[in-house]
């Protein structure tokens, strides 16, 4: 089996993490136990480039359970967890290709790897596996049942392709499930991103500023976990509908120029480029921390902070330290993702839904009688209340149920006041 990973002697190390996931990712489980009778991915090779870590693990494990030819890939090269890679390889027997803190000519080397297998289905974490196909093996694309994507940059990408007539597969936009966005997107990144961040630091929150650049799904979740940490919090936003609900939600709002003054730790969260830059390191309070939880490496303008500091010292691991007339700007996992590179990233538990609509979602494709047409489609409504109501049963919850009365008039418009 052909593989290219860090080390295959921490299997079993990875194969412990994997298994401690596995216990809190119960509708995944779920899943598991239909793919194994049912088999939609059967015969077909399907391409993930995702990050690898244990809750990660055990979506590809469902993958191959369901009848998959899985080959996996790294979406980011600090997110790998090599003895997760190892254990898959070894344990799993799923051929992967990840090393953390792999180049970024290995990184696309990888994916070429992957796209060398001759993919009919693809899973992606920022899209660079789909636009890798178009730009470089179209002729694969016409076998190409289809992909999903998981995060809200590369659902920008992907539509950004569709509006341009350049998509030429279908793509389900599992970010935009509620069983993802809602939970995934404000509780994980929220509670994941401050794991990283004091990981990193060994920062005290309580008392410090801490600035939320964008006021989506993840924004929102980490400006209610760094409130609930005692720390005060700004954010900037772009979106006055954002900023608003921002305001309303009890945080002070204003531009990043603004608060670059008065912030202790920066964190950006919008999937756009170049949101702190030159004018904003310049008037940064001494000590200040700064890092991202976008997907890519772009929010943080580091061509211009080297610009003006020069080199970096590394003072902690994770930890890019710059002075800039003076002052002491510390940058957090070069910018990357700071949950995932300097912690786990999100918990089992809230990964578990985003998995296993990850996984519906691949089967749909993949059991259509006839083929989706090239576009950006959302995940079924009855497959987000299949997950949502597995999830509530795991936890013990109950819900009511309306009664034929209650459904009569909510379907009915003869009734009024």
């Amino acid at each position: 089996m052909e593989y290219d990973i860090k080390d295959i002697n921490v299997a079993a190390e990875g194969k412990r993490r994997i298994e401690w996931a596995e216990r809190d990712m119960p509708v995944l489980q779920k899943v598991r136990a239909r793919f194994e009778k049912e088999q939609p991915f059967k015969g077909k090779t399907l391409a993930a480039v995702l990050h690898v870590t244990a809750e990660t693990a055990n979506l590809v494990r469902v993958l191959k359970a369901g009848g998959a030819n899985v080959f996996l890939s790294a979406s980011n090269p600090l997110s790998t967890q090599d003895d997760v890679a190892a254990a898959l390889v070894k344990e799993y027997g799923i051929p992967t290709f990840a090393i953390k803190g792999e180049s970024k000519e290995t990184f696309f080397k990888h994916i070429e790897a992957l796209i060398a297998q001759k993919p009919v289905l693809t899973m992606d974490d920022g899209a660079d596996l789909v636009s890798t196909i178009h730009q470089s093996h179209p002729e694969l694309l016409r076998a190409m049942l289809g992909g999903t994507e998981e995060t809200t940059t590369g659902v920008i990408r992907l539509r950004a392709m569709h509006k341009d007539g350049a998509l030429k597969m279908p793509i389900v936009a599992v970010n935009d499930a509620k069983t993802k966005n809602l939970f995934d997107n404000r509780y994980g990144t929220g509670q994941s991103t401050l794991d990283g961040i004091i990981r990193a630091t060994d920062v005290l929150l309580a008392g410090k500023t801490f600035v939320v650049a964008g006021y989506g799904w993840c924004g929102k979740g980490l400006a209610m976990r760094a409130k609930g940490m005692g720390a005060g919090v700004i954010v900037t936003e772009v979106d006055p509908i954002k900023a608003l609900e921002a305001a309303m939600d009890g945080f002070y709002v204003t531009t990043m120029e603004n608060a670059a003054a008065v912030g202790d730790i920066f964190c950006t969260v919008t999937g756009n480029i170049n949101v702190i830059g030159e004018k904003e390191f310049k008037v940064m309070k001494d000590g200040a921390i700064v890092c991202n939880s976008g997907h890519f490496d772009v929010e943080i303008n580091l061509e211009q902070l080297k610009r003006m500091a020069g080199e970096p010292t590394s003072p902690r691991e994770n930890v890019q330290e710059y002075v800039v007339g003076g002052k002491r700007i510390r940058v957090l996992a070069e910018g990357r993702l700071v949950n995932l590179a300097a912690a786990e990233g999100h918990p089992a538990s809230v990964m578990d839904m985003s998995f296993s609509t990850q996984a519906l979602g691949s089967a749909w494709m993949a059991t259509r009688d006839t083929p989706l047409p090239p576009g950006v489609y959302d995940i079924p409504e009855e497959t987000e209340q299949e997950i949502a109501a597995l999830k509530l049963a795991s936890m013990g919850t109950t819900i009511d149920t309306l009664t034929p009365e209650q459904k009569n008039y909510l379907e009915s418009w003869q009734h009024g006041t």
